[in-house]
């Protein structure tokens, strides 16, 4: 079973970064009508990065596996501010999977090689803005994705 934890930067940080508004990285422009949020994350990557939609649907909340993309970093933005799951791993076991609670308004980012489990949405379907390696000369993204299946799902606990 994985207890859920609130998404922190601290917490997270050993998988990747909290992409969320942060005063102290804030500065206004466009004469004052916008305040820029400045760099939140790195994208890393080996090829071009390319912006995507995700289109997340409910799923039971046990985790049968985990993946991770060894090429280039994977964020996630939520776009309807609905609560949604992280599920991340230093290494891919069932002992070592955290669960994280992200708010709506909170996105993150997967460090490249980072062990996680996909889409986990709470409440309804919900769409994400996502950023990630370009994989187009990867023979169908294969290059950059790993996946290890569990002999049992583990269940999330909320």
């Amino acid at each position: 079973m994985i207890r859920v934890e609130p998404l922190t930067a601290k917490a997270f940080a050993p998988f990747g970064d909290v992409i969320e508004v942060d005063p102290s990285r804030a500065f206004d422009i466009n004469d004052g009508f916008t305040t820029r949020n400045h760099a939140l994350a790195r994208v890393q990557s080996g090829a071009g990065a390319i912006l995507s939609i995700f289109e997340g649907r409910v799923r039971p909340l046990s985790v049968a596996m985990v993946e991770c993309h060894p090429l280039g970093s994977q964020a996630f933005v939520p776009l309807n501010g609905q609560d949604w799951l992280a599920v991340v791993a230093e290494t891919p076991e069932p002992a070592a999977c955290r669960a994280f609670l992200c708010k709506g308004a909170q996105g993150l980012q997967y460090n490249a090689g980072v062990w996680h489990h996909p889409l986990l949405v709470l409440g309804g379907a919900q769409n994400f803005l996502v950023v990630d390696r370009d994989g187009k000369d990867d023979q169908d993204n294969r290059a950059n994705l790993r996946e290890v299946f569990f002999d049992r799902p583990l269940e999330i606990m909320l």
